[in-house]
């Protein structure tokens, strides 16, 4: 069948500076490189399967490699773009749903990017966080209504169960199967050094990260993929999934290539089998039925474990949000349209959802209003791309942030987005052994706690110019945020001024 959409990049070789060591044919999965026939010694490049993940050009010992965007002019058309012609021209060919990764890069509005925070001047002195204590730790889980407190000033309110973060940036689900376990490795380990937490997504937890379940967020999806007593038990704290941004309202799904038997061991899955995540859970039709389902995890923890539920930014979040809470969940996890994913319909991705922003101020606003924002904590996700994104989401009302995407970016990821198809030159979204064996997580891991420490080092000085030492004085706190250049329907959602005012 004749492909009628033009590739996307080109590989540019110089051939003064080429050497034909064939470093460039070993590193691309994509086989854009190889000897050429004719010779057998020549190295040549084929760009149709160029996916610009720059391993080529990370790699190549003399510079000899450059990628550039392929420029196939189409007739000028608004409505007919080349995308859209390109997808339906994939679709033809296929005759399949298109697949998308690594989250909704349409030029819908970045609310971050849209509010500016407060500093002090001379009323409100800043704070030097060099100098003086700046306190980012966070608590996650239900605070009490009140405390009862003898005369000695010893509590003998009995607490329930909570979880301490050195940060408030945690890393988000991402489970064994869509990436590899190198990679999970390598955020364990970061969140190890940092005192924070990272997720197993709904891939169930490896053995040879049993080592690290005091820094491990256990899910439990639609799937039920490797969940049982001793997996529960293996964590900090456990999340019901019921959506995530990048794909809300429907399941998930891992291709049976990429269920290897460590894959398998972990899922309690046959070898080579979809991984198939139905949209619904099969048991929970109501809140009611959370509520039973929250309440039998608990109990399987003998009520050690905060309970968390996850569920996709979208138009009524606001009172969804209030409905769990008040169904026994400890912690609600909100996760916005930009969130990255392994795979996603395309059509779901850039279509539905909302931005996390938005739902984030809604959800706390409506807890505010119904009088029960200590029984739960809230955790944003979706998108944050540095700590400036997290300053202000935690005064928007968050405790604490997810991220994904940057993390992955620290261990090498170049957004190909195509995670789907398991060929990551990284190492990251694969589970091919010639593949995975190039992410080392004792020393990738490096590279995410050197960026987080950055990120928690700007977070104290944004803080201090506040005015702020403790990040509970931040939280929920939209008088440091100001609009600029949005309408008075997003400024009242978000519940802020506008910058002059």
């Amino acid at each position: 069948m004749i492909d009628y959409i033009p590739r996307r990049f080109t590989v540019v070789r110089d051939k003064d500076l080429c050497i034909n060591c064939g470093i460039c044919v070993k590193q691309c999965a994509d086989e854009c490189h190889f000897f050429s026939p004719k010779d057998g010694k020549t190295v040549v490049s084929k760009s149709d399967n160029c996916v610009a993940c720059h391993r080529c050009v990370a790699f190549c010992p003399t510079g000899a490699l450059r990628i550039e965007k392929y420029v196939c002019d189409y007739r000028e058309n608004a409505n007919w773009t080349a995308q859209y012609q390109q997808e339906i021209c994939r679709q033809a060919n296929t005759g399949s749903t298109l697949l998308s990764a690594m989250g909704n890069p349409k030029p819908y509005p970045i609310y971050w990017d849209k509010m500016l925070l407060n500093a002090s001047q001379v009323t409100n002195p800043s704070i030097d966080p060099l100098r003086e204590p700046m306190e980012i730790r966070t608590i996650l889980g239900r605070k009490p209504k009140k405390i009862d407190v003898l005369k000695k000033g010893k509590s003998i309110t009995k607490m329930p169960p909570q979880v301490m973060l050195e940060t408030p940036i945690m890393f988000s689900a991402m489970s064994f199967g869509a990436i590899s376990l190198n990679a999970q490795k390598a955020l364990a380990m970061a969140a190890k050094e940092l005192g924070t937490l990272f997720n197993t997504g709904e891939g169930g937890l490896h053995s040879d990260l049993n080592d690290y379940s005091d820094y491990a967020v256990v899910q439990v999806a639609s799937g039920r993929f490797g969940v049982h007593k001793g997996y529960l038990e293996n964590s900090k704290f456990i999340e019901i999934k019921i959506g995530q941004g990048a794909k809300p309202g429907i399941g998930g799904h891992l291709p049976g290539e990429k269920v290897n038997v460590e894959v398998s061991n972990a899922r309690m899955i046959p070898v080579g089998s979809d991984a198939i995540s139905p949209a619904p859970h099969h048991d929970i039709y109501s809140i009611e039925d959370l509520r039973q389902l929250i309440w039998s995890l608990k109990q399987a923890t003998n009520g050690e474990k905060p309970v968390a539920v996850k569920v996709a930014a979208v138009h009524n979040v606001a009172a969804i949000v209030s409905g769990v809470a008040r169904a026994g969940a400890d912690i609600v996890v909100i996760d916005g349209f930009r969130g990255g994913t392994g795979a996603a319909p395309t059509r779901i991705r850039d279509n539905v959802g909302i931005p996390i922003e938005l739902a984030l101020a809604a959800a706390d606003q409506r807890l505010r209003d119904e009088g029960i924002r200590s029984e739960v904590s809230l955790v944003a996700g979706g998108s944050f791309r540095c700590s400036a994104d997290i300053v202000k989401a935690v005064a928007l009302g968050a405790d604490a942030c997810y991220i994904a995407s940057a993390a992955l970016i620290a261990l090498g990821c170049h957004m190909c987005q195509t995670c789907n198809t398991g060929r990551c030159n990284w190492g990251i979204a694969t589970q091919r052994p010639e593949l995975t064996s190039r992410l080392k997580p004792e020393r990738e891991y490096k590279r995410v706690v050197n960026l987080v420490n950055a990120w928690n080092h700007e977070i104290k000085e944004i803080m201090g110019g506040m005015g702020i030492n403790s990040i509970d004085s931040l939280r929920g706190n939209r008088l440091m945020l100001r609009g600029i250049g949005l309408n008075e329907k997003e400024l009242e959602i978000l519940g802020i001024k506008h910058a002059g005012e």
